[in-house]
């Protein structure tokens, strides 16, 4: 006797939002891909699969991205999950969407090129498939309100940076300009950058100092009940 066999039977997907941050066009983007089934084949679509019988939601995902991005132990979490009957005109879809955060150098070039994927610009998206543009959407709201409670934002810079380059990192994912003297007083504050002996010569002839997130400081302090604030006008 099987049980539940009265109930009907839905597909469970999974699809990443997949966030990158360009530190020459000071833009985040997002990685997407040219889809390879039908329906909506050869449209614009995230990253995404079904769950296969032996695996959960977490190692489903951690599958996708690795199969197109190569990279493992990535910063990544759940958004939310969508439902809607008619959400994907195939049959009954249920999809559970997921978050990450990489750094746009570190993906193995030949796996973007071999899966067909794409950066594109998050403030001048192509038209996406069934709702994942509102999955988008939604996952960049979530992820403006984390970045001011949490120092996220790091996992998108390379090791060292300047506070030039941090800045301009905010304002990409806030989409808004930020009072310089504001931030830079308040990341400061928080005691949890290292400042380095090295400047960053290319884009000013007196030169930046680079910093580095000292995430070893960030964890004691947190620890200790320190609250990461980053909410700045």
């Amino acid at each position: 006797m099987k049980l539940y066999s009265e109930h009907p039977k839905h597909l469970v997907a999974v699809d990443c939002i997949i966030f990158g941050y360009d530190i020459h066009e000071k833009e985040i983007k997002l990685l997407l891909i040219k889809r390879s089934f039908e329906p909506a084949k050869g449209k614009w679509s995230l990253a995404g699969g079904f769950v296969k019988e032996n695996e959960s939601l977490d190692e489903a995902a951690c599958r996708i991205l690795r199969k197109l991005t190569g990279l493992k132990n990535v910063y990544m979490e759940q958004s939310y999950s969508y439902g809607e009957i008619d959400r994907d005109p195939g049959a009954r879809v249920v999809s559970v969407a997921y978050s990450a955060l990489i750094k746009i150098q570190d993906i193995d070039n030949d796996l973007k090129i071999q899966n067909g994927a794409h950066w594109q610009s998050i403030a001048r998206l192509p038209q996406l498939i069934f709702d994942h543009l509102k999955m988008v959407r939604k996952a960049l709201k979530e992820l403006q309100i984390k970045i001011k409670i949490k120092p996220v934002g790091f996992e998108l810079l390379q090791e060292r940076f300047t506070l030039v380059q941090l800045q301009a990192l905010y304002e990409a994912i806030y989409q808004r300009k930020v009072d310089k003297r504001n931030f830079r007083k308040k990341i400061m504050s928080m005691n949890i950058l290292e400042k380095l002996d090295e400047k960053e010569k290319e884009t000013s002839r007196k030169g930046a100092y680079y910093y580095k997130f000292n995430k070893e400081r960030y964890e004691i302090l947190r620890k200790q009940g320190f609250y990461f604030n980053l909410d700045v006008a």
